[in-house]
C-alpha cells in the first residue's frame, strides 16, 4: 500500500516549488501580471487555465521554476490530481490558499496497483505541503480506504476468493481489536441457506461463507454495513457470455466498499457499535449448482423461486440483511455491484441509491455533493413488486425485462423489517476510462459519501 502519510505533510517553510492555480475565467488577468519569460512559457505550452493542464514557469535564477495549473471552480477533490501525476519528484506548496479536499486527489494520483507487474512503475514522490495539518490524518485515511477498494477490485479472482475476503476482514479485526466470526461451507445450510445455495458449486478451497466483524461499545448505536462478496460470477447455470464474464472479478466490489467503510469507522473511532457482514461466494457451475426453477428457503423464512441464477447477489445479501437486522441496527447500509440496469440508467460514475427513509436519502445525497462523490436516488416503486411474483413461492428472484435495479432493490427490501433505516447502493466499483487521480480499473464510488454521513450522524472524533 502506498505510504500516503509521506506525501502530505505540514508546511513549516521547507524549500518547495510553488503551485499557482489559475481558473480559465481569470487567465487573462493572471497572465498580465506575469513577467515576459513566464508569458513566453505560457504561450509555448498553449496554457489557458483549462482544468488538468499545467505549465512550468521559469524563475529569476538558473534552476528556479514554479508551476501554474488549470483549475476548475469549486472544491473538486481531483483538482490537484493532474499536477501530482505530471510534476517531477519534489516538494510543492500552493502559492495561495489551502489544498483542502484537493489533497485527496494529490494523494491518490500517486497510488499504483502493481501486484502483477514484474517491474513496478518507479516514480519519485511528489510531496504536498499543507497549512492545514489538522486535516492530514483524515485525508490520509480516506486515501487509504479508497486505495483498498481499488486494489481489492483490481486483484484477479484467483487471488481474491472467499477466503481472501475473510483474510482481509481478519486483518482489520486484528488491527482494531474487533471480533471476527465466520460461518463456512455446510454450516451455512441451516442458518444461511441462500448463501449456501449460491456458493455450494465452488471448490472446497473457495467454499461460501458469511463473514461478520463486530467492533465498538455495545452501548453505542448499532450500524450495520453489508457488502456483496461474489468473488467471481459466471452467471451459474444461466451462464454469462464471455464478454459478460470479463470484469466479473469486480463482483466483490460491494464487499471491498464495506471493508473500506468499516476501516474508516474504526480508524476514526466513531462512537458506534459496528456490525460488518460480508456474504462471500463464487457463483460457479458444477453438478451441485443451484438451478433455475429451484425454490430456496431464506434465513427470514420467505421462499424464493429462482428465475435466474445470474441474479445471485440479491440472494446472498438477503440472508445477510436478515442477520444484520437481528441486532436491531439504528442504520443499515449495503453496497453491491448488483445490476447492469443501474449502469444503463446512470452510467459508471453514479451509484444508484435506494432508501426506505427520505431523510436518510437526502442526507446521503448532500454528503455525496459535499465530498465530490455523487449518488443518484432511484425509487423503491412498490407497484413493481408485481414483477417479482412467483406461482409457487413467496417471491421470485428475477424481475423480468424492465426496471432491473428497482426490482432488485425491492427484492432486498422484503428482507428489511419496518422501522430499520436502510440504504442500498448499487455501485459499479469500476472506472472504464482513466481520469486524473482515477485510473482505469477498480474504484470506490459512494464510499466517501457514506462515511461523511456516518461521521455527521454519529460524531467523528
Amino acid at each position: 500500500m502506498t505510504d500516503f502519510s509521506a506525501l502530505l505533510i505540514p508546511d513549516r517553510d521547507q524549500p518547495a516549488r510553488l503551485i499557482t492555480p489559475v481558473a480559465a475565467a481569470d487567465f487573462e488577468s493572471w497572465l498580465a501580471t506575469q513577467p515576459e519569460r513566464a508569458r513566453a512559457a505560457v504561450e509555448a505550452a498553449r496554457f489557458s487555465g483549462k482544468p488538468d493542464t499545467l505549465v512550468i514557469l521559469p524563475g529569476d535564477q538558473a534552476g528556479e521554476w514554479s508551476v501554474a495549473i488549470g483549475m476548475a471552480e469549486g472544491n473538486d477533490p481531483w483538482r490537484l490530481a493532474y499536477a501530482a501525476s505530471n510534476l517531477p519528484e519534489g516538494s510543492y506548496r500552493l502559492a495561495q490558499g489551502s489544498p483542502g479536499d484537493g489533497a485527496l486527489g494529490w494523494l491518490l494520483a500517486q497510488h499504483r496497483f502493481d501486484r502483477y507487474r514484474q517491474k513496478p512503475e518507479a516514480a519519485g514522490p511528489r510531496i504536498l505541503l499543507t497549512d492545514e495539518p489538522a486535516r492530514i490524518d483524515a485525508l490520509v485515511r480516506l486515501a487509504e480506504a479508497t486505495a483498498l477498494v481499488r486494489d481489492m477490485v483490481d486483484t484477479g479472482a484467483s487471488d481474491m476468493g472467499p477466503a481472501d475476503l475473510q483474510a482481509a476482514a481478519g486483518a482489520l479485526a486484528g488491527r482494531y481489536g474487533a471480533t471476527l466470526t465466520v460461518t463456512e461451507g455446510a454450516a451455512l445450510a441451516d442458518g444461511f441457506p441462500m448463501i449456501h445455495a449460491v456458493g455450494r458449486a465452488a471448490s472446497v478451497a473457495r467454499a461460501p461463507r458469511l463473514i461478520e466483524l463486530e467492533w465498538g461499545d455495545p452501548a453505542h448505536p448499532c450500524v450495520a454495513i453489508v457488502g456483496k462478496g461474489v468473488c467471481f460470477d459466471s452467471g451459474g447455470l444461466d451462464i454469462k457470455p464471455s464478454a459478460g464474464m470479463l470484469l466479473m472479478k469486480k463482483d466483490m466490489g460491494g464487499a471491498a466498499h464495506a471493508l473500506a467503510l468499516a476501516q474508516l469507522v474504526m480508524a476514526n473511532r466513531l462512537p458506534v457499535r459496528l456490525h460488518l457482514l460480508i456474504p462471500a461466494v463464487e457463483n460457479a457451475i458444477s453438478a451441485d449448482a443451484f438451478r433455475p426453477g429451484d425454490v430456496l428457503r431464506s434465513r427470514k423464512g420467505l421462499s424464493v423461486e429462482i428465475g435466474n441464477t445470474d441474479a445471485e447477489g440479491r440472494l446472498i445479501l438477503a440472508d445477510a440483511l436478515t442477520r444484520a437486522c437481528e441486532a436491531d441496527p439504528t442504520l443499515m447500509i449495503d453496497f453491491a455491484t448488483l445490476t447492469g440496469a443501474a449502469r444503463v440508467a446512470l452510467g459508471p460514475d453514479l451509484p444508484a441509491l435506494f432508501a426506505n427513509d427520505d431523510a436518510l436519502a437526502a442526507d446521503l445525497l448532500e454528503a455525496g455533493t459535499t465530498m465530490g462523490d455523487p449518488l443518484w436516488r432511484l425509487p423503491l416503486w412498490a407497484p413493481y413488486l408485481d414483477m417479482l411474483k412467483s406461482d409457487v413461492a413467496d417471491i421470485n428472484n428475477a424481475g423480468g425485462a424492465f426496471a432491473g435495479s428497482v426490482t432488485a432493490a425491492l427484492f432486498l427490501q422484503k428482507f428489511v423489517p419496518e422501522g430499520v433505516a436502510w440504504a442500498h447502493l448499487d455501485t459499479f466499483a469500476w472506472r472504464p476510462s482513466a481520469k486524473p487521480g482515477r485510473p482505469k480499473g477498480g474504484e470506490a464510488l459512494g464510499l466517501r459519501a457514506v462515511y461523511l454521513l456516518l461521521a455527521r450522524r454519529f460524531g467523528a472524533s
